[in-house]
């Protein structure tokens, strides 16, 4: 019979067992692979083949150019796909019980739509939208159904009755003190949101985890003196680097998410550490050890995921925090005045605040809506993927 050939459990090599799995991919995995690799070869293209005034994709007829910022969102984005959302495909029962944890608090779920509308808007907005020009005889035009005094603006595109300049859906959300119009540049300012968003999470989440798990599982001396470099990072003035970097290096969008990403991690090495020492002393764990995997297996197969979730909301309650510094830069005339960023466009009209409001109340909206609907987001996920964190808080 099959049962007389099977091995009894003590007499599987658990070693041999162990070694073999070791670089196992998973299909999620193989599928990250395989899309990064042609990202990967583009971006070799346009490094070594390409000049700074020739648009990445010329080799097909289009006047499309990514910058290396553009290909490391792309990647985020495959990450985000691949261990993010495929899993809640293939887990259907999983998905169908979060979701209904989820929907329950319905301010999640508005900010949910919102937030989706910002990503498709970031994402397909610069493809079908030209880049914001300027137009100094357009300037001050004021939004749809609002109007201003007729002098304010050089040439009314809208209708002029009584004196007034009325706004037009050529421009639905008014223009600039140069012209350019607010609606477009909000569309390109959700692309660098998302760009914000995503690759500081991603650098984040890397940093972070691997340092916390690292820490927990070596112990001892080793996890002292990496806990103690954690409370400086947490404790480094990171605007005056920022400062500093600016001075030698200059200004940039990048330069912002490096430096940022880089002194922000502590708290999530810390929370991992801490999530780590707890699930270690799981019985599913011992038995894990006690069957024979290595430390890297237990940490890739068991610590890492049952932690996720923690993770998850953690660094959706981080991205508010980096999307109002940017702001806060921009505003104070510190940040890359060429990024169309919604900071930079408030930074931009706040000296034409008397006259021409719109150009600061829109973006204005705007960025309040998003950082409230990421922390609405984040308190959700908290109740619907780690309820037992929601539990020790109350």
């Amino acid at each position: 019979m099959a049962t007389e050939d099977s091995e009894r459990f003590d007499q599987v090599d658990w070693n041999d067992l162990s070694r073999s799995g070791r670089f196992d991919l998973s299909t999620n995995s193989i599928g990250m692979l395989l899309t990064t690799l042609p990202l990967a070869l583009l971006g070799v293209y346009d490094w070594r083949f390409t000049g700074q005034r020739t648009p990445t994709f010329e080799f097909i007829g289009l006047e499309r150019n990514l910058e290396s910022l553009d290909f490391f969102f792309i990647f985020t984005l495959f990450l985000a796909f691949w261990y993010l959302v495929l899993p809640l495909y293939q887990n259907p029962r999983m998905t169908r019980y979060y979701w209904k944890e989820f929907k329950r608090n319905r301010p999640a779920v508005v900010s949910l739509g919102w937030l989706g509308i910002v990503f498709v808007g970031g994402l397909v907005g610069p493809l079908v939208m030209n880049a914001p020009q300027q137009d100094l005889f357009i300037a001050y035009q004021p939004p749809v159904f609002t109007s201003v005094v007729d002098t304010t603006p050089a040439t009314c595109v809208g209708e002029v009755m009584n004196g007034r300049c009325y706004g037009t859906w050529q421009h639905p959300l008014g223009t600039t003190q140069g012209g350019k119009d607010v609606f477009t540049m909000i569309v390109y300012g959700m692309t660098i949101s998302m760009q914000i968003a995503f690759i500081t999470t991603t650098i984040v989440a890397t940093i972070g985890i691997s340092f916390g798990t690292l820490s927990a599982y070596a112990g001892g001396w080793v996890d002292e003196i990496m806990m103690r470099f954690v409370d400086i990072i947490l404790s480094f003035p990171t605007f005056l680097m920022f400062l500093l970097i600016l001075y030698i290096y200059g200004a940039g969008l990048g330069m912002f998410i490096v430096v940022f990403s880089l002194f922000a991690w502590g708290g999530t090495a810390r929370y991992i550490r801490s999530k780590s020492l707890s699930i270690s002393e799981e019985e599913f764990i011992k038995a894990s050890r006690i069957s024979g995997a290595s430390t890297y297996q237990v940490i890739r197969g068991h610590v890492v995921p049952n932690a996720a979730s923690s993770i998850i909301t953690q660094l959706t309650l981080l991205i508010p925090g980096f999307l109002l510094a940017e702001a806060q830069l921009a505003f104070l005339g510190i940040g890359d005045s060429t990024v169309p960023s919604w900071g930079q466009l408030i930074s931009a009209g706040r000296s034409d605040l008397s006259f021409a409001p719109w150009i600061v109340l829109a973006p204005g909206i705007v960025l309040f809506l998003t950082i409230l609907a990421f922390n609405f987001l984040g308190d959700a996920l908290l109740d619907a993927l780690n309820p037992e964190a929601e539990a020790e808080n109350e």
